[in-house]
Parts: C-alpha cells; structure tokens; sequence
C-alpha cells in the first residue's frame, strides 16, 4: 500500500469532497456508543447517508440500540488509518415504521436489506454534530470540517 505522506495537504473543500464520496460509497462504519455507566461498545454496521444522517439497522436487544435509547450519542469512523473520517453524531433510534419511506428505500437499495416490517430491528439516525477528516499529520491542521452540525469547509 502506497504511503500518502507526501502528498501535500488537501483543501478543506477536497477533503469535504472525499468525505462526501466516502458517505456516499461506503456501506460499513464503526459506532461507539456508550451506557449510562460510561461502559463503552463499538461495533459496525452498515450504513446509507440520507438528508444529512447516518441510517442504519441493529437488533432492538442491542447493545448499541440500549445505549442510544438511554441517550448515547455516538462516535462513527470511516475509512481507514491513513484516511480518516470520525464524525460526533447525535443519535436516535427510530421504530420500523418511524422511517421515512424514502431513507428505508434508500437503505435497502445500499445495503441489499429490508429489516422494515420486522419488529425484532430498529433504524438508527445518527446526526453529525462534529466531523474531522485527514489523511496524515500533514492534515491534522485544519481537520475539523463541521463544527456544532454545520459544515466550515
């Protein structure tokens, strides 16, 4: 695998590019949640990118469903070690037929899956509050892309 570090550093409007493209194409995340004892859980989950939001699908029973119905926000990673994308999201979980049609649409088409109907799942909408994107140290400056929700590239 080829190195990026001499690359020079990406834009921030590059860099919300990639991020957009990653969002986009991606399927598969990391989320680390947490319970109201602070024991924190990280799994990954697939994923469709709709109206600003993360959706995406877990067992009601678990962890993760537990943790954000006790009022877990989440951290969400992307990518990998040399090109990076960790967003804060605010989460909520959203009963099958709390979906828009058109996110639940959205969702099976990218993830090849149809959990609506079945009441063993829940959705999950995660709403970025903070998203930081970089490649190598090079990009740490300037790696804040949304602050608050709002993009700043």
């Amino acid at each position: 695998m080829a190195t990026t570090e001499h690359r020079p550093p990406r834009t921030g409007e590059q860099r919300r590019a990639d991020v957009l493209t990653r969002l986009e194409e991606d399927v598969d995340a990391w989320v680390a949640t947490a319970s109201p004892e602070g024991e924190q859980y990280m799994v990954p989950l697939s994923f469709v990118f709709h109206d600003g939001g993360l959706v995406m699908c877990t067992r009601r029973t678990s962890r993760t469903a537990r943790n954000i119905r006790a009022g877990s926000g989440a951290t969400i990673a992307l990518g990998h070690t040399r090109d990076v994308v960790l967003i804060e999201a605010k989460a909520e979980q959203l009963a099958p037929d709390g979906l828009a049609p058109r996110a639940g649409d959205a969702f099976a088409a990218k993830v090849g899956w149809d959990p609506r109907g079945d009441e063993e799942y829940v959705f999950l909408r995660f709403l970025p509050r903070t998203l930081r994107a970089w490649r190598e140290e090079n990009e740490l400056k300037g790696s804040v892309l949304m602050r608050d929700g709002v993009w700043r590239a």
